[in-house]
Parts: C-alpha cells; structure tokens; sequence
C-alpha cells in the first residue's frame, strides 16, 4: 500500500477533525482516501460523458431511435 504525505492549511485541517468528530469519517486518512476516490470517479465519469457526447455528435440518433421505435 502507498503512502502520501501532504500539507494542509490550519483551516482546512480544523474543518477536516470536525468532520472526524461529527462522525462523517473515521479518521483524516479515511477523509483523504474518500474525497480521492470521489475525486477520481467524477473524473473517470465525465470521461465517459464526454465520450458518448462525441459519439452521439459523430453519429446522431435517427428519428426512430429518439420515438422510442
């Protein structure tokens, strides 16, 4: 398993242990694992909506295909 080491404004951190202390997360490693992993999966989506809005431009519906035909 990988390590990361960053740093993080007095801010940042505070709001991070509040959300530690309310419960959101277990801990600050389980917040910076989450919010990658949203981070990664937003990413990984708009890929894909991208992709299929460059396809549907290439390749547009017929008219029967958007009648539901």
């Amino acid at each position: 398993m990988s390590q990361l080491v960053t740093r993080i404004d007095d801010d940042l951190a505070r709001q991070l242990d509040e959300l530690v202390a309310e419960g959101v997360v277990e801990s600050r490693s389980d917040a910076v694992r989450t919010g990658l992993r949203e981070l990664i999966d937003r990413h990984r989506r708009r890929r894909v909506a991208e992709a299929d809005v460059a396809a549907y431009l290439v390749q547009p519906q017929t008219e029967e295909e958007l009648a539901g035909v």
